[in-house]
């Protein structure tokens, strides 16, 4: 009776052993992943490092073909790093974003900071340009990063990047999930913006039109330095996840944006296509 309650109770502490490494496992794995966790009332909470490190260069970001690279409509090239310019051109400020569509933490800014981001644009204060990069795709494998940054790049040249870019993350699917690796995933997503949906998209989508200029734009964040995704500056300072001593938040956007253009007029021209 007693050897068979010592069998049971190692079999009991190996199997507690067992459950706790395996709790740790998932701790580490989220911890190296890292999430960027909204709080509640809508600041950004912050856990550890921004995005996935960006070590070991990009060793899957799809097909290695190497075609022309094909820039979307109205995207920029300054200092060799690629980009889709939104908001007024003559914005007194300029948000400078860095970002993977398969990156939960940057779904995480969008899904926060999008509603001011969009304020600050309307009214002249701030212009956005975005860099699309393929981090995920190196680090876990798969082709979602290239795949939903040429859709996006198809986006813009349909003058719809931004409702599709914000329609990505909203609906963006788990990180080890590479849904967005399928092209058919992402045409699917583009019927909820109205009017890109299109046989020039869809061509645009299923042949990778603008694949080697994602490709560049990631060579250029490769280079730039930048530990993770998102890499968020103001006016060229790097403010996420904080700037000085102080956390982003949509609040903390707004403050900093109006003391950047404090005696500066606000932008009336067009807006930038998308």
């Amino acid at each position: 009776m007693s050897e068979k309650n010592s069998g049971d109770g190692n079999r009991s502490a190996r199997e507690r052993l067992q459950q706790q490494r395996e709790r740790d496992k998932a701790r580490e794995k989220q911890r190296r992943v890292l999430i960027v966790s909204a709080a509640v009332v809508g600041v950004l909470g912050l856990a550890a490092v921004v995005g996935v490190i960006a070590a070991g260069g990009d060793k899957n970001s799809g097909s290695d073909k190497a075609g022309p690279v094909v820039a979307p409509t109205g995207a920029t090239d300054e200092d060799a790093k690629p980009a889709i310019p939104t908001g007024k051109a003559d914005a007194p400020s300029t948000l400078t974003v860095w970002e993977d569509f398969r990156c939960p933490a940057c779904a995480q800014f969008e899904n926060v900071m999008r509603d001011s981001i969009h304020e600050l644009q309307a009214s002249g204060a701030l212009k956005v340009d975005y860099h699309l990069a393929t981090l995920i795709d190196g680090n876990m494998g798969g082709s979602g990063s290239l795949r939903a940054a040429n859709a996006a790049a198809c986006a813009q040249d349909a003058g719809k990047f931004t409702a599709y870019h914000d329609t990505l993350y909203i609906n963006q699917p788990p990180e080890t999930d590479d849904a967005y690796g399928k092209n058919g995933k992402l045409i699917e997503l583009a019927a909820k913006v109205p009017g890109l949906d299109t046989p020039a998209f869809r061509g645009c989508v299923n042949d990778g039109t603008h694949d080697s200029w994602v490709k560049k734009s990631n060579e250029a964040f490769q280079n730039g330095g930048f530990r993770g995704t998102p890499s968020v500056l103001l006016n060229g300072e790097s403010i996420f996840p904080t700037k000085g001593n102080e956390q982003i938040s949509p609040e903390n956007l707004k403050k900093w944006v109006a003391e950047a253009n404090k005696g500066k007029k606000a932008g009336t021209a067009s807006p930038s296509a998308g």
